[in-house]
């Protein structure tokens, strides 16, 4: 396989994985179980850091969870991440491994979760 073709899977196997944590998201929070609808929306979040629109509609999804939950501190945390979310995607500087809601720094990197680091290009060889 030459290196674009690579490219291009890896990028349709992230964003594949990505589409399916939201979609994992969207069941928890049908079913009630919001600490499992945050969990794979932080998952969700370490697979979009490199799309740019992946990325912007993650915070977003982040967003509209803190406004459902009234929780004003992860609100003006995801306004703040989305406004910045396209922008770091856009130049590749982003946190790598951080799972995006405000209870972290918007700026510190985190330890990918083992099952997704495949998925990200930049750790294919992480240990």
């Amino acid at each position: 396989m030459n290196t674009q073709a690579l490219t291009t899977y890896s990028r349709a196997r992230s964003r594949a994985a990505w589409a399916a944590e939201l979609a994992a998201a969207r069941t928890a929070r049908s079913t009630g179980d919001t600490r499992a609808e945050w969990m794979h929306l932080e998952r969700a979040h370490i697979l979009s850091q490199p799309m740019v629109g992946a990325h912007v509609r993650t915070h977003l999804a982040m967003l509209t969870v803190a406004l459902r939950r009234h929780d004003g501190h992860e609100l003006i945390g995801q306004l703040l991440r989305t406004i910045v979310a396209a922008p770091g995607s856009l130049t590749g500087r982003y946190p790598v491994g951080n799972t995006g809601g405000a209870d972290v720094s918007a700026f510190a990197p985190m330890p990918i979760p083992e099952d997704l680091r495949p998925l990200l290009p930049e750790t294919d060889e992480a240990p």
